[in-house]
C-alpha cells in the first residue's frame, strides 16, 4: 500500500536543506477529504432525526443569512452539519470534474466552504455566486480550473443573495430573481477584483477574497442604502452544546492527526522546518511539506483552537465551529502554531482592555479569524503578530456596518486593512535596523 500510495521528491526551497518530501497520489488525497465530507453530513444523524433534519434544513434555506446567523440556532445542530457536508461534497466533486488538484489551497477552500456552511453558506445562496464565476470564464474564454478557488471562496458573498431573496419584504418571485441577479453579478466582478486587491496587502492577508469580497458587499450595501433598504445587525447563536460538541471535534482532530502521522511515515518528520514558514500568500504546505505533515498541522491547530474557545468559556456552535474548520483548513496554506498563536494573543489583549468580553462571539470569532494576519507573525516576529492581533480586534468590529453583514468573511476584509497599513510600517522599521 505504501508504494502504489507515496513517492519521493526532492524539494529544495530557497535557502533550506533538501528535505524528502513524502507525496501522496491525488486519488487518495480526494478520498480522504470526502471522508472527511461524508462524515460530517452522516454524523447529522447523531444529533438529529432525519426528520429534524430536514425541517431545520427548510429553515436555513430560507434565512437571511447575514452575519451572524448560527445556523444550529435556526435550524438545528444535525441541519447545519448536513448544510456543511453537502457543501463540501458539492466543492470536492467541483473541484474534482475540473481536475483540481486536492492542494493546500483547494483543501482550505473546502474546510472554509464547510465551515461558514455552519453559518451564512447553504445549498440555496452559493449558486449565483459560482455561476457568476464561470460566466467570467466564459466572458474572458477562461478554463473554469483556473477560478475554482475564487468561486468557492466568493461564496463569502452568498448572504447577499438570501438577503435580497428573503430579508428585504419583497414580493418573493421578484426577490429571488434580484437576489440571484445581484450574486450572478456579485461572481462574475470577483476574479478581476480578487487578481488587484492581492497587491492591497501584498499577500499578508490569507483570506484575500475576504477583503475583496468585503468590498463587492460595501458596494452593494451602499446601492441598497441609496434606495433606503437598511439591513439590521443580527446576532443569532445557539448556546448549551459544549460538552457534546466539544467531544466531536475532538474526535475529528484526533483521527485526523493519527492519519496525518500515519501518511507521513508515522514520524513528524519536516514539522519544524513547517513551523519556519511565514505563511505569507501564497505557500502550498501540502506542496512543499507533504499531504501527511499537513493534517498534523491542521489537527494541532484545531485542537488548540478549541481549547482556546473552551478555555476562555466561550460557546461552541456555528460560528465557532466554522472558524475553528478555517484555520484547519488554512492549516495546509499558510498556518500553523507558531504563526497563528501571537495574532489570538493579540486580540485576546485587546479583548481585556477593549470594550468586548473576552468570551462573548465577536472577539471569539476576531481571534480565530483574526489568524488571517498570520503570515505579519511569520514574516516580522511574534510581537508584531501580537500588534497585529490587537488591532485587528479593534478593526473587525467596525467594518461589519460597511457591507451590512453580507460579506461572510468580515475578518478577511478587516485583516486586509489591517495589513495594508501594518505591513508598511513594520518594513521600514525592519529596513531601519
Amino acid at each position: 500500500m505504501q508504494e502504489s500510495i507515496e513517492l519521493k521528491l526532492k524539494v529544495r526551497e530557497g535557502e533550506e536543506d533538501v528535505a524528502d518530501i513524502i507525496v501522496i497520489n491525488e486519488d487518495i488525497k480526494y478520498k480522504i477529504m470526502t471522508a472527511f465530507a461524508v462524515f460530517v453530513l452522516i454524523s447529522s444523524l447523531v444529533f438529529n432525526s432525519p426528520r429534524e433534519i430536514f425541517d431545520g434544513l427548510l429553515s436555513i434555506l430560507v434565512d437571511p443569512s447575514i452575519l451572524v446567523s448560527d445556523y444550529m440556532a435556526i435550524g438545528n445542530i444535525g441541519a447545519a452539519l448536513f448544510n456543511s457536508g453537502a457543501l463540501m461534497i458539492i466543492a470536492i466533486v467541483i473541484a474534482k470534474k475540473n481536475r483540481v488538484d486536492m492542494n493546500g489551497t483547494t483543501m482550505a477552500a473546502v474546510l472554509t466552504v464547510g465551515g461558514f456552511a455552519l453559518f451564512g453558506k447553504n445549498l440555496y445562496n452559493v449558486w449565483p455566486i459560482i455561476m457568476g464565476v464561470y460566466f467570467y470564464c466564459k466572458y474572458k474564454n477562461e478554463k473554469f480550473n483556473k477560478f475554482i478557488l475564487i468561486a468557492l471562496f466568493g461564496t463569502a458573498l452568498a448572504p447577499l443573495v438570501s438577503q435580497i431573496s428573503f430579508g428585504l419584504g419583497f414580493p418573493i418571485l421578484i426577490a429571488v430573481i434580484l437576489g440571484n441577479i445581484f450574486g450572478l453579478v456579485a461572481g462574475f466582478v470577483l476574479p478581476a477584483l480578487a487578481h488587484h486587491f492581492i497587491k492591497f496587502h501584498q499577500g499578508f492577508n490569507l483570506y484575500n477574497i475576504g477583503f475583496t469580497a468585503g468590498m463587492v458587499g460595501t458596494f452593494f450595501m451602499a446601492v441598497l442604502r441609496a434606495f433606503g433598504v437598511e439591513n439590521e445587525r443580527r446576532l443569532v447563536i445557539a448556546e448549551g452544546y459544549n460538552q457534546i460538541l466539544g467531544i466531536y471535534l475532538a474526535l475529528i482532530f484526533i483521527a485526523m492527526f493519527i492519519l496525518g502521522f500515519v501518511l507521513n511515515k508515522n514520524s513528524l518528520r519536516g514539522y519544524k522546518r513547517l513551523l519556519k514558514r511565514t505563511g505569507r500568500l501564497v505557500q502550498d504546505f501540502v506542496i512543499l511539506d507533504g499531504f501527511g505533515l499537513s493534517l498534523i498541522n491542521m489537527s494541532i491547530l484545531g485542537i488548540i483552537t478549541t481549547g482556546y474557545v473552551l478555555m476562555v468559556r466561550g460557546q461552541l456552535n456555528g460560528p465557532i465551529i466554522g472558524g475553528i474548520f478555517t484555520i484547519v483548513g488554512f492549516g495546509a496554506f499558510g498556518k500553523h502554531l507558531k504563526n497563528v498563536l501571537p495574532v489570538i494573543i493579540g486580540v485576546f489583549l485587546a479583548s481585556l482592555i477593549m470594550t468586548w468580553e473576552v468570551n462573548t462571539t465577536g472577539p471569539l470569532l476576531a481571534a480565530l479569524f483574526g489568524t488571517t494576519l498570520a503570515p505579519i507573525a511569520g514574516e516580522f516576529g511574534w510581537k508584531s503578530g501580537v500588534v497585529a492581533g490587537f488591532l485587528h480586534m479593534a478593526m473587525v468590529m467596525n467594518v461589519g456596518y460597511l457591507h451590512g453583514g453580507m460579506n461572510l468573511y468580515n475578518n478577511g476584509f478587516s485583516g486586509g486593512m489591517v495589513a495594508a497599513v501594518l505591513v508598511p510600517i513594520l518594513e521600514a522599521l525592519k529596513r531601519g535596523e
